[in-house]
Order: C-alpha cells, then sequence, then structure tokens
C-alpha cells in the first residue's frame, strides 16, 4: 500500500495565515493527477508544528473528502516528545478513512536507543492503524539506529514501514538487509531518493513531489520496476532543484514553487519566513530551465 511514492503534502495558506482550504483541494488533485501511490497530510512540510488540533482535523477531513478512496493516506501529526499524551492521542482518535499514520520520534529530549524503542512499542499498544516510523534527527536531534529500528520492526507487524530522512545510506542498506519480510523502507530525502531505491529501498515521501508530482513518481516507479537508465534520466531532471527547495528550509522553498506555478500562495507561518528575493529568482530559474528540458 505504501510503496512507490508517497507525497508529504504542504498546507496552503491565505495571505492572512489562515488555512486555505480550496487551494489545499487543487493540490490534493495536482499530485493524484501526477501519479503519486498516496498522500501523507500533516508532516513537517504541512507545517503541521504550527496547526492547532481543530486545523489539524479538519484538514484531514477534507483529504478524505476530497480523495475519496483513490489513495491511501497516512497522517504525519502522530509525533511528540510526550509519550503519554501521544498514546492518549492514538487511543481516543477517529481513524476512519486513515490507512496509516506517521510518527517521528521524540523530538528535543533527545532519548536514548532503548527510550526510543519503548516509546514507539507504547504507541504501538495505543494505534488500531500501521505506524510508518520516521526518523528525522535533523529535526529531532537524535537519530533511531538501524537495530533499533530492525528490533522494532520484528516486534510487530503494525509497523509496516520507515521513513528514513538520514540521508545516510549505510544506515539505510543495513536495514534493508536486516529488515523483516514485508517492512518497507522509504527515503525521507528527496536527493537519495533514487540510489535507495538502487540498494532495494521501497519509495519515498516526497517534498517535490508537491510541485512536479509526474516527475517524482515517474522516477521512482522507473527505479522500482528496474529500468534505472530512464529513472537516472528523470533524476537528472530534477535534480538542480533540490538545492533550491532546501536553501532557505522547508516548506519555504516548495511552497514559493507552488506560487510559481499558480497553484497557492507562498506563506507560512512564524517561525517560518517567506523565501527572500535572491532565493526565490535562484528557484524560478531552475525551473524555467526544467520546463525547457
Amino acid at each position: 500500500m505504501f510503496r512507490g511514492t508517497g507525497v508529504a503534502l504542504i498546507t496552503p495558506f491565505n495571505e492572512d495565515k489562515t488555512i486555505d482550504f480550496d487551494a489545499y483541494a487543487n493540490v490534493v488533485e495536482h499530485v493524484i493527477a501526477g501519479g503519486v501511490d498516496f498522500l501523507v497530510p500533516l508532516g513537517s512540510t504541512g507545517e503541521t508544528a504550527t496547526l492547532n488540533e481543530e486545523e489539524s482535523r479538519k484538514i484531514l477531513d477534507l483529504v478524505i473528502e476530497i480523495n475519496a478512496g483513490r489513495k491511501p493516506i497516512v497522517a504525519g501529526n502522530f509525533g511528540g516528545n510526550n509519550t503519554r499524551e501521544l498514546a492518549k492521542k492514538i487511543r481516543d482518535y477517529n481513524f476512519k478513512g486513515i490507512d496509516a499514520i506517521l510518527s517521528s520520534s521524540p523530538a528535543y529530549v533527545k532519548p536514548t536507543q532503548e527510550g526510543i524503542y519503548a516509546h514507539y512499542m507504547r504507541l504501538e499498544e495505543e494505534s488500531s492503524v500501521p505506524i510508518i516510523i520516521y526518523n528525522v534527527p535533523g529535526r529531532t536531534r537524535s537519530n533511531i539506529e538501524h537495530d533499533t529500528t530492525v528490533k522494532l520492526a520484528n516486534s510487530s507487524s503494525k509497523f509496516v514501514a520507515i521513513k528514513e530522512a538520514t540521508g545516510d545510506l549505510i544506515q539505510s542498506t543495513r536495514i534493508l538487509k536486516n529488515r523483516p519480510e514485508n517492512f518497507l523502507v522509504l527515503s525521507g530525502d528527496d536527493e537519495v531518493t533514487l540510489p535507495m531505491i538502487a540498494v532495494g529501498g521501497d519509495g519515498v515521501i516526497s517534498v517535490m513531489a508537491n510541485v512536479y508530482p509526474k516527475y517524482f513518481s515517474e522516477m521512482a516507479t522507473f527505479a522500482l520496476s528496474g529500468n534505472l537508465e530512464k529513472a537516472r534520466q528523470r533524476n537528472f531532471d530534477t535534480y538542480d532543484l533540490h538545492k533550491w527547495l532546501y536553501v532557505e528550509g522547508n516548506p519555504v522553498g516548495i511552497k514559493t514553487a507552488m506560487q510559481h506555478l499558480g497553484l497557492c500562495t507562498n506563506e507560512v507561518r512564524l517561525p517560518l519566513h517567506k523565501m527572500s528575493e535572491e532565493g526565490k529568482q535562484g528557484l524560478i530559474a531552475c525551473m524555467e530551465d526544467l520546463k525547457r528540458s
């Protein structure tokens, strides 16, 4: 269900920073038409840290309605550094229409590997849907080591995948070598998606797929089917764009790119700030080069 290209959906805002639900619906249609395999609202790309629970629920309800069962939905707003409160939220949550949750490891507190393992096992006790583990040490400041990931995967079939966002192909390869059957390894970094699939990975949860879903999903599909020549070409087509999407942070870059295509505004909520004019011009120039290629 979660093999291929998932898209970490942005949350479009109006100029007054309220959620632009019309633009959100258009983005969902845009990525589905572009061929993505599953939808991931309310991740870090969706600025979930700046949304309250009411806003998050409204977004999920909208995605479920617009999607209308066409693609699996992974709810990304199930990370946290308070295990007790997060377990309670999962126990009480209405998961109708949601196929899995994405849960980042605890941030800020920097737990040991045993603490990370115990945290996830506590969530597993309460969750009625599958769990995708999210390892993103660039945000959490602690890494889920490869042996901890494999231990979790072997402890419960409820852990169906990991979004591995370290950019570390050595760690990813160690997970791939030792994982149990049916446990997926998904890239959490667009830039290393192709090499990760080449060593046995199962796909990606992508930022770039918000703006170029067809390019990115085709690249992943070619790679997963063993057509590395075509996958490499698709990868090279978009490769220069990675720099500009992240040079001033995510989702600052991707929202600027989507504004250029008329999909939404480039508004973000503080403490994020809109892209500088220099960054914007560099990004647009790269997008125009891609259009001509």
